[in-house]
């Protein structure tokens, strides 16, 4: 395996992350590149998720090491941690009788000073993150009257508050109607493209993951099985090896981005 720039934007080296005795990513390493989409895509229990939160530090590894900036993260302070990377979590809980604008604010925290006081650059970015995520009308609506695609914005927004280059979510489509979906993937697109934010999202959606992301990474078992540009990775084998099903791919006439078409259930067990 080629030798891993630790001075990379976010690096695991060798990450083994295990709940109770069990595994779930073995010997796992992975360099994500700066200003680019990543999409970690697998089948249930393949990792994703837990890859995922173990490289923002949300999950202690039980070996291995994660580089933020080339600084090994276990070892930054949390607020520099939070002042670099930002992560959604898939379904967060709702913080109960809070407006939306209350919620955003949370994300100006690492930024402020000892009492925790804002200053007039934190309510700029509040704002900003209001604006990008069209929450802006609804900032003093309470989070609990929202609609799903409409909450998932508002935590964008959190997210996006944290002014951080490496924007970090689990599943952000996942529950919502296919307009929601497209509104919440345009809008990860645009903070790349115009932001320039370091992107790495958890995709369950493989024709989204092939159309928004600039590479794909499949997971199986806790290992890299495929890795690449969407049209190396979303391919008929990569399909029956790691999801189990036949499928024809076909090239999107809008995007030309790859897309699977499913036809039937691969029989893996070789009878």
């Amino acid at each position: 395996m080629e030798a891993l720039d630790k001075s990379a934007v976010l690096v695991a080296e060798n990450l083994d992350v295990r709940y109770a005795d069990t595994a779930i990513v073995t010997k796992l390493s992975l360099t994500i590149a700066s200003g680019k989409i990543t999409a970690l895509t697998g089948t249930n229990g393949s990792g994703k998720s837990t890859l995922l939160k173990a490289m923002a530090r949300l999950l202690k590894p039980y070996q291995g090491t994660v580089y933020l900036d080339g600084a090994a993260i276990s070892t930054l302070p949390t607020t520099a941690v939070a002042r670099q990377l930002a992560i959604l979590p898939q379904s967060p809980e709702i913080p109960a009788s809070l407006t939306v604008r209350e919620l955003v604010e949370q994300g100006r925290y690492p930024h402020a000073g000892p009492l925790r006081m804002l200053k007039r650059q934190d309510h700029s970015a509040i704002d900003d993150a209001l604006h990008l995520t069209a929450m802006t009308s609804f900032q003093h609506r309470m989070l609990d009257t929202l609609s799903g695609g409409e909450r998932q914005r508002a935590w964008i927004a959190l997210s996006l508050a944290q002014s951080t280059p490496i924007l970090m979510l689990d599943e952000p489509t996942t529950f919502l109607d296919v307009r929601h979906q497209l509104e919440i993937m345009e809008l990860i697109r645009r903070l790349n493209r115009e932001r320039g934010m370091t992107i790495v999202v958890v995709l369950h959606d493989l024709n989204q993951a092939a159309k928004y992301a600039d590479r794909m990474v499949v997971l199986q078992k806790g290992r890299i099985v495929a890795d690449g540009k969407p049209d190396e990775v979303l391919t008929v084998q990569t399909l029956e090896q790691a999801f189990g099903i036949y499928a024809n791919v076909i090239k999107d006439p809008e995007s030309g981005s790859p897309v699977f078409l499913p036809y039937a259930i691969a029989n893996q067990d070789g009878k």
